[in-house]
């Protein structure tokens, strides 16, 4: 037994992280980019943009439930029925929300069979605590350069993506996935997408699925960084004008945005990028929307890239699976150690830079509505759901409690995907956007327990 358990350590001392490939050339037009897509279900007229959220299973749950939400609604036409589902343009996503929008992007409708029993209904956290323990491992986690998040990677991979790789999401018709996490350095965000890889002169298509959902996963201190290798200028990739040392944009926004980017040409000073989990620079998914603004902003050129100038139908959903568990520190004179203050920190800071990230969004859009003007011909529809939108203060109390963990029980991964389907239905601006579509607007639930101010009560 000895012998054995020698000889698997080193085998497994052996182990070292996954290295993504540089590029001999610059990709052009054929890579991981939103307009090399195919998405034959969609109407140019229609821009329907998802944003999944941080917050584990929980918001793995609630991003399935609205997904599943939006698959059930028919649309019928000259060419047949489909789903409202398909007319997603793109799905941006962290950390939790990245297992649900990586399973989409890859598996289409299977996810609706796979991804319960894969992944939410499994203790996935138990498993990677046992996984991380076994001593086989140890020697490889020594290293340094095989971290628990490789462990991660190596589960994921296992349990639901069975070593796809991020160009296997791109072959399949569907939506652009954009999976964030933050660069750890910066903290600015970090996609995998090949816009972001043209700057490392790597290729994201190579990636695996696992890896891009690890290190959108990856919090701090319970997980490793993902460390991914920079081999900038060696493909001869001309980056964009505007996030180069000479430009000046207007807005500080855009400047901000082209100096984090402007890093990465940088390979002699910054040869590897630590990644960890997305929520750190943006837990609601929306900073990429945000970024796409101010891409577009500093390029108009981009509208006719990205064909855009056919849109009628501007969609923004976000399903943001806010938490805010109760605590009772207040009502002890003996304050909360320091493990649970720093914690509680930042869990605040977190929540108080997504407030201001909605703030923002919903500002931008006000913004865009003003400049298009009432003859634009262009109508928008920011549906924003998360569960404060519940009425009934025993059912928000339950919603608002639920850890943040990769393990629920099974009850409670079920009352939030149904949660999912729940709030979309009654939101009121989804409901519009269905009848404008025209659409029957879903029947709303007969206790009307939702607190959703353009509904009244």
């Amino acid at each position: 037994m000895t012998v054995w358990l020698g000889l698997g350590m080193l085998l497994m001392g052996c182990v070292r992280r996954h290295v993504n490939p540089p590029l001999r050339s610059s990709p052009g037009d054929v890579g991981y980019y939103f307009h090399t897509q195919q998405r034959p279900n969609n109407s140019d007229e229609i821009l329907f943009i998802v944003a999944l959220s941080g917050g584990g299973t929980r918001a793995a749950a609630l991003s399935y439930g609205v997904l599943e939400e939006l698959h059930q609604v028919r649309m019928d036409g000259p060419d047949g029925s489909r789903r409202l589902v398909e007319e997603v343009d793109a799905i941006s996503s962290v950390s939790g929300g990245s297992v649900t929008a990586a399973a989409y992007g890859l598996y289409g409708d299977g996810i609706f069979t796979r991804l319960e029993k894969s992944f939410l209904k499994r203790n996935v956290q138990d498993s990677l605590l046992w996984r991380t323990l076994n001593p086989v491992r140890w020697p490889s986690l020594w290293t340094g350069e095989y971290g628990r998040s490789e462990v991660a990677a190596e589960y994921y991979d296992e349990i639901l993506f069975n070593g796809a790789r991020m160009g296997d999401i791109h072959r399949r018709p569907g939506p652009f996935i954009v999976i964030n996490a933050t660069d750890i350095s910066t903290g600015a965000r970090f996609e995998f997408t090949q816009y972001q890889f043209d700057l490392l002169c790597s290729d994201v298509s190579n990636i695996p699925v696992s890896r891009a959902v690890a290190a959108s996963s990856a919090v701090p201190t319970v997980l490793t960084p993902v460390t991914v290798n920079n081999y900038s200028g060696e493909c001869g990739y001309d980056p964009p004008e505007w996030i180069l040392p000479g430009s000046r944009p207007a807005s500080s926004r855009v400047r901000l945005r082209a100096e984090e980017l402007r890093s990465y040409l940088d390979s002699t000073n910054r040869p590897f990028i630590h990644l960890v989990d997305g929520g750190v620079s943006d837990n609601l998914g929306l900073r990429a929307v945000l970024d796409a603004m101010l891409a577009l902003q500093a390029n108009p050129a981009y509208a006719e890239r990205y064909n855009l100038g056919r849109v009628k139908k501007l969609v923004l959903l976000s399903a943001y699976a806010f938490s805010a568990p109760e605590k009772d520190w207040d009502r002890r004179s003996a304050p909360p150690n320091s493990i649970l203050t720093g914690a509680a920190a930042a869990s605040h800071s977190l929540d108080r830079f997504s407030f201001e990230t909605l703030e923002l969004i919903q500002s931008e859009f006000e913004r865009l509505q003003q400049i298009q003007g009432a003859g634009s011909g262009v109508k928008l529809y920011p549906i924003f759901v998360n569960f404060t939108d519940f009425r009934d203060p025993e059912e928000r109390r339950f919603f608002l409690n639920v850890p943040t963990s990769f393990f629920l029980p099974n009850g409670d991964v079920d009352r939030i995907r149904e949660a999912g389907h729940r709030l979309l239905r009654h939101n009121a601006v989804y409901r519009q956007l269905l009848t404008d579509m025209g659409l029957p607007a879903p029947e709303a639930d007969q206790d009307r327990g939702f607190l959703d101010p353009t509904m009244g009560d």
